[in-house]
């Protein structure tokens, strides 16, 4: 305010300047010659009480204009505070040096004042009349109707966000609009440009902080989630880390497969499909299954991580006897066994890791039985993108049937008498919604592969069946190693 305070300095140098040159004639006798004085002596006496009189006269007249130009000077003083006032007014309100805010106070009251009807308010929509008020949003508001948004409480800030025509405390549209991460629960850093940068998980939409991917954070092994801090997932004794939702319908031993197993080779049944030879399933841990993977002379396996082996070659393989404890939330005491692999026909055994939930082991299972289906069925050698291909449909197919039915209840499991069966469609029947979530993000896997083998071959494989149908592509692979086209 510069330029101001010289202006008022200015005003009171010439209201000075006016008041001493309010006197030019009395200095002008008085600096006269000196013979002056004997010119008034030769005036008579009554010309002498006329000098007096017209003296007089003068010097009321000169105190009367002295009082018109004071009233003329007040006057511009009221002026020139009016337009200090408007000035000060349009600067956002002030903050305390302890950082709290003057509440409706916030505005010492000058002694100018605005007349009645001079603005009206925005907020309460009546006369602001006398007083401070606040110019933003292209309006006029008095200092305690300017409030935010959010929380309803007046602006005293220097700044304040926007969203919208709505006004809102930086704090409070923080609160309400930066993204926070769903991992640590704070609120996403900005990033060295000065831009929120967060990563989101395709399927279910989880964001967080890009740092997670590197500082260790553990993902659920089957549906991808990152495990929240408020939260603790389940720690397998392989080190894999399973949610609990997920938990909720995992499959963790051997004989808990069977009833579904059952249900695959009845899918298999109903396609027209049916596998003639017994062939072993096994629920595995991951170091068994690697193991049993290197001993393996073919194949085609999904890295980083195989979950699912169709075997060809005799080997010894350590099974899960029975479901593991839970103790807290660790799984304890897991029994295994070794399970010898004979060959009697060109499948050995379909070996599934262990934990998992009941949707993803099914369509895991319904893969590697494709691939029994084919050895069995004497199909030649195929390429890994046909193979993988056809096995990753049937997996798509039966994940398709299972969401489709809703309820996931079908004849493989009413018809078996076994009391796990039984507890499996138990479980199937009450499929929760999250269940359900899970069947379209296994499936959305499926169909998002990025891989040449299971994501290319999938694609190919199912637009073939799409449109000739699976009876026809089977054939064509058969006969020429591809599908058709």
């Amino acid at each position: 305010m510069g330029w101001l305070t010289k202006f008022f300095r200015g005003s009171t140098h010439n209201i000075s300047e006016g008041q001493y040159h309010s006197k030019p004639t009395e200095e002008t006798v008085w600096n006269g010659p000196s013979n002056s004085a004997v010119v008034t002596s030769e005036f008579d006496n009554e010309d002498i009480a006329r000098a007096i009189s017209l003296s007089l006269l003068e010097e009321e007249q000169r105190k009367a204009k002295a009082i018109e130009k004071d009233m003329h000077l007040e006057e511009d003083e009221q002026l020139a505070r009016a337009i200090q006032e408007s000035l000060n007014v349009e600067s956002p309100p002030r903050i305390r040096e302890n950082g709290n805010a003057n509440g409706g106070n916030m505005y010492q009251p000058m002694p100018f004042m605005f007349s009645s009807g001079f603005r009206t308010c925005a907020g309460c929509h009546s006369e602001i009349g006398h007083g401070r008020f606040l110019s933003c949003m292209g309006a006029v508001w008095h200092p305690e109707c300017f409030r935010c948004h959010a929380c309803s409480q007046p602006i005293y800030d220097y700044e304040f966000s926007m969203s919208g025509n709505h006004p809102y405390h930086k704090t409070c549209y923080k609160e309400r609009f930066h993204p926070k991460c769903d991992v640590c629960k704070q609120f996403i850093p900005t990033n060295m440009n000065g831009l929120i940068e967060y990563r989101a998980h395709p399927f279910w939409l989880q964001k967080y902080c890009p740092s997670h991917e590197v500082d260790g954070t553990p993902r659920c092994c089957s549906c991808e989630r990152m495990e929240p801090r408020e939260s603790r997932y389940v720690l397998l004794e392989d080190g894999r880390k399973l949610c609990l939702e997920c938990l909720d319908s995992a499959v963790m031993d051997t004989s808990e497969c069977q009833p579904l197993y059952l249900e695959i080779q009845e899918f298999y049944e109903g396609l027209n499909m049916k596998v003639e030879q017994q062939v072993p399933l096994l629920l595995v841990e991951r170091q068994a299954l690697n193991e049993a993977m290197e001993g393996e002379k073919a194949g085609h396996h999904h890295l980083p991580e195989t979950r699912g082996l169709c075997l060809s070659e005799e080997q010894t393989v350590s099974t899960i006897l029975r479901r593991p404890r839970m103790a807290g939330n660790k799984v304890m005491e897991m029994i295994t066994e070794p399970y010898r692999l004979t060959r009697r026909c060109e499948v050995t055994a379909i070996l599934i890791l262990y934990g998992l939930p009941r949707l993803l082991t099914g369509s895991i299972l319904a893969h590697e039985m494709m691939h029994a289906w084919l050895r069995l069925k004497g199909y030649r050698t195929l390429s890994p993108d046909v193979e993988e291909g056809i096995c990753q449909v049937l997996a798509h197919m039966w994940i398709e049937s299972e969401i489709m039915a809703g309820s996931g209840s079908n004849g493989a499991s009413t018809s078996s008498s076994s009391s796990s069966s039984a507890s499996t469609s138990s479980k199937k029947g009450g499929r929760s919604q999250f269940e359900r979530k899970l069947g379209d993000f296994f499936k959305h896997q499926i169909e998002s592969d990025t891989s040449m083998a299971y994501g290319d071959g999938f694609r190919a494989g199912n637009r073939a069946v799409l449109q000739y149908g699976l009876k026809r592509t089977l054939e064509h692979i058969r006969l020429t190693g591809t599908f058709p086209f």
